[in-house]
């Protein structure tokens, strides 16, 4: 060994070893080894590196993303399990005190964020601060467990159960002339379990509950065709909107029309009722707000689409109305202007897809079409944009969960799938496939557990993807003035 290297070493090890003090007296006569400028090497510093937990995490970062994915994608149960197992050797081998099974997304968050900080387990420079090992992992010498303290209360530590989702349809039907069209709405569920769904120029009712099926109207014999169908929030009366650009209301129980309502130029690709009123969207680009229990000529007009209107949807507190068209545009409407209070410009395709939250009071949702395949949340109390997602297909439907704060999304070109996301962290709980062709229509049931899906492969699927289960508490603040009778 060169006998100048050699002395090099030796100075910066004993220099390492003196005591604090003896560096202070020694600080004006002894240099610094990090200040030696002479030689051919440089010897890192490895006194503040803790080499267990680097190596650790460094194989961790080194994992391929396809196992990361494939972990994400893995049971619930089993993901749970190895997070539980993971943690657990962390305690016994690296002293980590974890008592808490952690969030599996939490948990890739952080490893992500270590990865970003941490590039190599060779460290420069010494920590100034340096994590103490926790006496409370130690075992205490009358416990009959070789496991800390810690690891005990990981284990004891209560585990939530997970939900879980079945990714094949409980019951299938056949719809035989349901048109593969992404501006039309077939499909409704009404209050009394009733399924009403258009198929070519007749509206069927389908009782879920007896499974018993009806034929509510013919329009073949004036030679119009049903474009769309929608229930009132009772469930006793379903308008029909035509391609003649009639809107027709009829009585489910006694099977008889009851008005045909006038005023469109063109087919009725939308509808949605609130109380005893009833817009209508068509592909003449107006609306139409009627009360059906006044004459037809007590209308409101609202003209804000340049192209055709293929989404409405009423607030749960029935004060604002949010419409989607051809133009790309959202638009929201209030009772008391016939312009548009709000509107946003910010998707690239046509806007069908539309749906209130019932959790949050203003939060509003659009999904996009083809050219753009984006989930947009809106804050219509601000009007400002909050996030949004790519999901790489058209979105043609949305719907949240009545007890949780989920939606579910169907789509089009060119997965044809059923997607169920977590509201905010918009995770994807689920994703279901069995369409071949684009999921253009959706209805959730009246208890707000099972939906159903129509596609251009004439079949109508339902799924159990919601829980019953509420969880999450709502707000109960007196602020709220939607909530409380006054």
């Amino acid at each position: 060994m060169d006998q100048e290297y050699e002395r090099r070493l030796l100075k910066q090890i004993n220099h390492q070893n003196l005591p604090v003090g003896q560096l202070a007296k020694s600080g004006g006569a002894t240099c610094s080894p990090l200040s030696v400028k002479s030689g051919d090497r440089f010897i890192p510093i490895r006194a503040g590196s803790n080499w267990c937990i680097n190596f650790h995490y460094a194989n961790e970062n080194c994992q391929s993303p396809n196992h990361n994915h494939r972990s994400k994608d893995a049971g619930s149960d089993t993901g749970k399990d190895t997070v539980a197992y993971a943690a657990l050797l962390r305690n016994e081998l690296l002293g980590a005190g974890i008592e808490s099974v952690p969030n599996l997304h939490t948990e890739d968050r952080r490893h992500t964020v270590f990865s970003q900080d941490t590039h190599s387990l060779f460290r420069y420079t010494v920590h100034t601060k340096r994590v103490p090992f926790d006496s409370g992992n130690e075992v205490s010498p009358y416990s009959l467990s070789p496991l800390s303290n810690k690891s005990h209360k990981l284990l004891r530590s209560p585990r939530k159960p997970a939900r879980k989702i079945s990714k094949i349809p409980f019951k299938v039907l056949d719809a035989p002339e349901l048109q593969d069209d992404f501006y039309l709405n077939l499909v409704d569920w009404s209050a009394g379990n009733l399924l009403s769904v258009g198929l070519g120029a007749c509206v069927y009712l389908w009782s879920a509950c007896t499974s018993q099926v009806t034929r509510l109207c013919d329009l073949s014999v004036d030679g119009d065709s049903v474009t769309s169908v929608c229930w009132n929030e009772r469930g006793s009366l379903v308008a029909v909107g035509t391609h003649k650009g009639y809107v027709q209301i009829w009585d489910a129980a006694g099977g008889r029309k009851l008005t045909s309502l006038e005023g469109h130029s063109a087919r009725v690709g939308a509808l949605a009722w609130n109380g005893e009123q009833l817009s209508s969207g068509s592909r003449d680009r107006v609306i139409l707000q009627r009360d059906v229990r006044t004459p037809p000529s007590a209308e409101r007009r609202l003209q804000g689409h340049r192209q055709e209107v293929c989404g409405l949807k009423w607030s749960p507190d029935h004060q604002h109305l949010a419409s989607g068209g051809n133009d790309n545009k959202l638009l929201v409407w209030n009772n008391s202007s016939l312009l548009p209070m709000q509107q946003y410009s910010d998707h690239l395709a046509a806007v069908k897809a539309i749906a209130w939250s019932p959790h949050q009071h203003g939060l509003l949702v659009s999904g996009g079409g083809t050219a753009d395949r984006c989930l947009r949340f809106w804050n219509t109390l601000t009007g400002q944009p909050l996030q949004s997602t790519d999901t790489g297909s058209q979105v043609c439907n949305l719907a949240w969960s009545k007890h949780a704060n989920e939606l579910v999304s169907t789509h089009g070109y060119s997965q044809n799938q059923i997607l169920v996301w977590k509201y905010p962290s918009l995770n994807q709980v689920a994703k279901l496939t069995g369409h071949s062709y684009r999921v253009l229509y959706l209805a959730v049931s009246p208890d707000g557990e099972a939906i159903v899906t129509g596609a251009g492969d004439e079949t109508l699927r339902f799924w159990n993807v919601f829980s019953k289960t509420r969880c999450t508490k709502e707000s109960k603040s007196v602020l709220n003035l939607f909530t409380r009778i006054r």
